[in-house]
């Protein structure tokens, strides 16, 4: 189409009414799809029209107007919004404006808990009492690609002990939370937030596994959809390079979550259940329920309307830092500020060695983890003003200097962390910091890009994230009074890790602190190359000596006690192996490890009532 004709077409749309040069929309065209080509037209997006011509690809051109209308419903606001937003967010980034421009950043205050000690305790029980007052949100949009999996992320195996995946891991957890501080069939809501790309297989994972415990109307999937690409500043919407009549589209990022609830009705369903708090965590952290307790707790007693959670963080760690922003206008807030912002941030402000260490060895501002515990009234509230949309950005990646061209297109984004920047100067905002060790493991980084970062630093993959789950169950048991053997440094794909002794439990098990105490008597020893897997709820241990391995399962009915116990065999062994060889399944060469079986004690209560097990040498 010439220039001429473009603008023909641009005085028709501003008309309301399409002109005579334009090509003929197809005959099942609605009327709502017919005023949004209008809108396009008058916003200067007529390169989208460059390949209809009259009477050709009438199909093609109906599914493109078809996804224009989702794109349009899918956004709050509506498409326009979002091509309007795209345009300030894209000239602010040309002009590198701060989006923290005004503000001053200092100390937030929050809870700093020290695990094990009175006031974590205090916390976890307040937590497990009110956890049948709670809704889960899982954010689980991403495939397991960028890890060498084929699969989705959370049916990845969360350790190779038990090789139960991190949804199944999940579960269970709300299970024991559910059963410890609710009344007899009072159920704790699962939803999780799926994309096209891991929809139909995490539906598939839960029917596969019969939901894995959990009644099926207990989970709702919500399903995200992608926002349109921008090809240049002016906000061009951008066409899909491999079909001229589709708009290139990408995921927005998880901060749609809030969008997804408030359109869903799940939340006035909820709310008359009389559920006070929202839980939201992220899909491949398999420390994450070890903290979730004490964090609810903290939310409950203190009150609070938004309560993140946090780890202590090493000045410039390229993890975002909480912190309390002061404007120029006397307004706060307490934020995530991305690590890259922060820094610079603090040096504008006076603080001329910017993001530093202090007493403790670690930066003032706590590591946030992107878990979040939500005080269910005010979320609805905050939800009707906003309908759940959340502060964006844009990174573009220019060609030049010069910020004019972008190598390839981008798109506006959100995360859910950034709920609170919308919220009013009376919101009661805080932030629950855990220890690393005990809270945070997650699984992001593949062997190559983990080798890469400098030792000392956290690795992120799935070998260190296996390897913390080992370390965080053997510190609680030498909390609650077990002698557990130093660990051993190995090398897998290229790591160096410490390799503790191989301890899991169910979480039925124990989910607090306070339940590992109960069922724990000393003495109980455990040597670094032993193995022991608690699957069952009343198992309690009496003077242990663990040189090997041992597994334990039993009934919910079966009241187990193993005392004055004795195991000693070949047990089971970690063997390194090369990541490359396709030998091996891809959940053992993203470790670098497999676990080789050379004798094990294996002790099954199948039947209930009471059994002992006592002064036996195994």
């Amino acid at each position: 189409m010439g220039t001429a004709t473009m603008e023909k077409l641009k005085e028709g749309a501003v008309s309301g009414d399409l002109p005579a040069g334009f090509p003929t929309l197809p005959s099942l065209a609605t009327n709502a799809q017919r005023t949004l080509v209008q809108a396009l037209l008058a916003d200067g997006q007529t390169h989208l029209f460059d390949n209809w011509h009259l009477g050709e690809n009438e199909e093609s051109k109906l599914i493109f107007l078809n996804q224009v209308e989702k794109l349009n419903a899918n956004y709050p606001g509506g498409l326009m919004a979002y091509i309007h937003n795209a345009r300030r967010l894209l000239a602010d980034s040309k002009a590198g404006k701060n989006p923290f421009d005004g503000y001053t950043p200092s100390v937030p205050t929050g809870e700093r808990l020290t695990f094990g000690d009175k006031e974590f305790m205090k916390f976890e029980e307040a937590g497990v009492k009110n956890a049948c007052r709670a809704a889960f949100v899982l954010v689980a949009g991403g495939l397991g690609e960028r890890l060498g999996y084929s699969g989705i992320k959370i049916a990845l195996p969360s350790q190779m002990t038990t090789e139960v995946c991190f949804l199944d891991h999940y579960i269970q957890n709300i299970l024991a939370l559910q059963e410890a501080g609710g009344s007899s069939g009072e159920q704790i809501p699962l939803v999780i937030m799926t994309s096209d790309d891991t929809h139909y297989k995490t539906q598939e994972l839960l029917e596969t596994n019969k939901y894995f415990g959990m009644l099926p109307d207990q989970i709702q999937l919500l399903k995200q959809e992608k926002v349109a690409c921008l090809v240049d500043n002016d906000a061009k919407l951008a066409l899909d390079p491999s079909n001229p009549f589709l708009i290139q589209t990408k995921p927005h990022g998880h901060g749609d979550v809030h969008a997804l609830l408030h359109s869903s009705g799940l939340l006035p369903k909820w709310q008359q259940e009389g559920r006070m708090w929202v839980l939201f965590f992220q899909d491949t952290n398999g420390l994450l329920f070890k903290g979730i307790p004490s964090a609810l707790g903290v939310s409950v007693l203190r009150d609070l309307d938004v309560n993140s959670l946090a780890v202590p963080r090493k000045a410039k760690e390229a993890i975002g830092g909480i912190a309390k922003l002061t404007h120029l206008n006397g307004s706060e807030m307490v934020i995530n500020v991305e690590y890259n912002q922060l820094d610079p941030l603090l040096r504008a402000t006076g603080h001329a060695d910017g993001d530093v260490n202090d007493e403790t060895g670690y930066s003032p501002y706590p590591g946030n983890i992107n878990q979040l515990v939500l005080k269910l009234g005010p979320y609805m509230e905050e939800l009707s003003r906003t309908k759940g949309a959340i502060t964006e950005f844009v990174n573009p990646k220019y060609k030049d200097a010069s910020k004019t061209l972008f190598k390839s297109s981008t798109r506006l984004e959100c995360m859910m962390q950034d709920y609170p920047r919308t919220l009013a100067p009376s919101a009661k905002v805080g932030f629950t910091v855990l220890d690393t060790w005990l809270a945070y493991a997650p699984v992001k980084n593949n062997a190559e890009d983990a080798m890469k970062i400098p030792e000392g630093n956290p690795k992120h993959s799935p070998t260190s994230g296996e390897i913390a789950i080992y370390k965080a169950n053997c510190l609680i048991l030498q909390k609650a009074g077990a002698v557990i053997s130093e660990p051993k440094h190995a090398v897998y794909n290229g790591q160096t890790v410490e390799v503790w002794p191989r301890i899991v439990w169910s979480p039925s098990w124990a989910i607090t602190f306070a339940e590992v105490c109960e069922k724990l008597s000393r003495p109980m020893c455990i040597s670094q190359r032993s193995t022991l897997v608690l699957n069952g709820k009343h198992i309690t241990l009496e003077d242990i000596s663990l040189d090997g391995t041992i597994l334990v399962h039993s009934i919910p009915k079966a009241q187990v006690r193993l005392s004055q116990l004795r195991v000693e065999n070949a047990g089971w062994e970690l063997k390194s192996v090369d990541n490359k060889d396709e030998n091996y399944p891809e959940v053992t060469r993203m470790r670098g490890f497999r676990i080789e079986k050379f004798d094990q004690c294996s002790a099954v209560f199948d039947k209930g009532g009471a059994c002992c097990i006592s002064n036996v040498s195994l």
